[in-house]
């Protein structure tokens, strides 16, 4: 039996979307407007200054099947702040943390753990050591998991930064 109905790929994809935009008080909270009026998910936000230039560079992951994504990325390029949207598929992401323990741990083998995600201790104190890791977002959590035995005092993420290959 033969019927009319469409059907469309709900696959959720989860896209790195970076845009450019002039560097303006507004220009944050109308992105941010933009995705919370339609229900738009974003799992992160970075934003900062271009060198030597007036613009900024926002970096946005979001997920939503591919008509969502389409309709993100047209919807911003009408913003006025905005000056060039790229919708990444093929990047390298790096997400940073900051993590404080208790002095109370083995400074080596916290040592150990951080230095196998690109990681550090970064300071040491009477009552707490400071560690950090720059690694892929998925390394990252997979580096908090790990780090939870130690029982960890404050997490800090910086969220995703990513650059086209």
């Amino acid at each position: 039996m033969h019927s009319d109905n469409h059907y469309y790929d709900i696959t959720i994809l989860r896209r790195v979307i970076s845009i450019i935009v002039l560097n303006e008080q507004s220009a944050l909270s109308r992105i941010v407007g933009l995705f919370s009026a339609r229900g738009y998910n974003i799992d992160s936000l970075t934003v900062s200054p271009i060198t030597n230039s007036e613009y900024s560079r926002m970096t946005i992951v979001t997920t939503g099947d591919k008509r969502i994504i389409n309709q993100i990325v047209k919807q911003l390029n009408k913003l006025v702040p905005v000056l060039k949207v790229n919708e990444h598929k093929n990047v390298i992401e790096k997400d940073t943390v900051l993590m404080k323990l208790s002095i109370d741990n083995n400074l080596s083998d916290i040592d150990v753990i951080a230095r196998a995600y690109h990681g550090s201790i970064q300071n040491v104190t009477k009552t707490a050591i400071i560690v950090s890791a720059t690694d892929s977002a998925a390394r990252i959590e997979n580096f908090i998991d790990v780090m939870s035995k130690f029982n960890p005092l404050e997490i800090v993420r910086s969220g995703i930064v990513a650059m086209e290959r």
